[in-house]
């Protein structure tokens, strides 16, 4: 048992609301690792420690999460709060998971946009960049690996790279394309767009078998009351959900004008919000290329330090986009000067409202209806055809940072070798000796100081 999960607590057959909290409170705060580290620590707690949900309930639940947009860690949470204890559970579990995050973001923001030019954080952040640009490049090595089992696949990801690079194509008739492909695709060649999800039951078991349990919410435990679906609750659902958009959007709109930072973050990422399939590396070019050549809220090096920093934080990758929001309100005039705390502070909180907002929309009106079939949601093809083009699409990404990194002062500019040396080390690490993110992170950062040290010695 690791030292993560020995924090946890032990297992405890009657669940009140005070004890989830107190769980969804720790797990945000050592949820590091990206998605797949945070899944496999829920199933460890939640199915084979605390026994809260059996095996299939879980993987039913993982299945709604991971064909919706936004973050599935997050939204898994979310789904097993609220199936627990209603929406307060799934609002607490979900705003949990990603508020340790929140917060140790906003202050390393804060020490980034006040502090970031001095010689010491200049010199950790020139190790970082290239880092970075590695930990992107392994990223889509591995999704590649898992994903892209036939030709057909192959040719959507080199599509989906190609449509970024040279022709410039949205981000979202990017993913919506890949779906109609993967919809069409399911019906002529299904056996080409099957998708190869390691999460089957009895994939996590303890010698060789399946794990036998009587879990709270168990395969064949009766759905509580509260998840029944009801046309009402779905119908105030989206009111509340309606209002928690408007209300915010329309504050803002009054505080800072409809073409103001504020409002224009609003509906920005609302939409990526809706089209963030595949995960924070997946929506990052939609992201940097908005922010960075269309608003100008900030610049690409500053977008790939901004990821440095999300890398080194608990909760869900997609958090960058806080930093972005922050720097974006930093380098603008939000209140009449740039270099603002309190505009950089308004612009962070009102992206990762607008962000995740969706995310918890889509699990309190979605939930009613997924339990009341327990049925594999039947979206393989479609979503498998959107996880191809995910992959091209973080290649995208890569080699965009690679490019600034490399040639820092533009195309026109000087070949920088160290950098190039620096990300070809991060990533055999990273693939050869399978080094984790935050090791990488403080490794990289060691060597920027020591390479200041050098000079200044020198």
């Amino acid at each position: 048992m690791s030292k993560n999960q020995a924090a946890l607590g032990t297992i405890s057959r009657s669940i009140s609301f005070r004890e989830a909290t107190w769980f969804w409170w720790q797990l945000g705060l050592i949820s590091f690792g990206g998605p797949a580290a945070q899944l496999a620590l829920m199933h460890t707690e939640l199915v084979e420690r605390r026994q809260w949900l059996s095996e299939r309930r879980f993987l039913h639940a993982l299945n709604y999460a991971m064909v919706l947009p936004g973050p599935e860690a997050q939204q898994l949470a979310t789904y097993i709060g609220w199936l627990m204890h209603g929406v307060p559970g799934g609002l607490v579990a979900g705003s949990l998971f990603i508020l340790p995050s929140l917060v140790l973001l906003l202050v390393l923001s804060s020490i980034y946009a006040f502090w970031g030019q001095l010689p010491l954080l200049a010199a950790v952040f020139w190790a970082l960049k290239p880092t970075v640009t590695a930990i992107v490049l392994q990223a889509a090595w591995r999704l590649g690996q898992r994903t892209l089992h036939n030709g057909v696949l192959g040719a959507i990801a080199l599509a989906a790279f190609l449509g970024l690079t040279l022709l410039k194509l949205p981000f979202p008739a990017l993913i919506g394309t890949a779906a109609l492909v993967g919809w069409l695709g399911a019906r002529l060649r299904p056996e080409l767009f099957r998708s190869a999800n390691s999460h089957k039951p009895g994939a996590h078991s303890n010698g060789g078998a399946p794990l036998v349990s009587a879990a709270i919410h168990g395969d064949d435990t009766p759905t509580p009351v509260h998840a029944h679906f009801s046309r009402r609750a779905l119908a105030l659902t989206l009111l509340a959900g309606g209002l928690a958009l408007a209300v915010p959007l329309a504050l803002i709109t009054l505080l800072n004008g409809w073409d103001g930072v504020l409002a224009t973050m609003g509906r920005f990422f609302s939409r990526v919000a809706l089209v963030s399939f595949g995960g924070a590396y997946a929506v990052l070019p939609y992201v940097t290329e908005e922010a960075v050549n269309h608003f100008h809220w900030l610049s690409a090096s500053q977008v790939i330090d901004g990821l440095a920093l999300g890398e080194t934080t608990p909760g869900p990758l997609i958090m960058v986009v806080t930093f972005v929001g922050y720097m974006g309100g930093w380098n603008t005039p939000v209140f009449g000067a740039t270099g603002s705390w309190v505009a950089a502070l308004a612009a962070a909180l009102t992206v990762t409202w607008f962000t995740f907002l969706p995310s918890f929309v889509f699990i309190l009106a979605g939930g009613p209806l997924v339990e009341a079939s327990r049925e594999d949601i039947r979206l393989g093809g479609p979503l498998t055809a959107i996880t191809a083009a995910v992959v091209g699409v973080i290649l995208n990404l890569a080699v965009f940072f690679a490019a600034h990194v490399l040639w820092p002062n533009g195309s026109d500019g000087s070949f920088e070798l160290l950098p190039l040396i620096v990300m070809c080390a991060a990533s055999w690490a990273l693939l050869r000796w399978r080094w984790s993110v935050p090791r990488l992170i403080v490794v990289a950062a060691l060597i920027g100081i020591i390479r200041l040290a050098l000079q200044q010695l020198l």
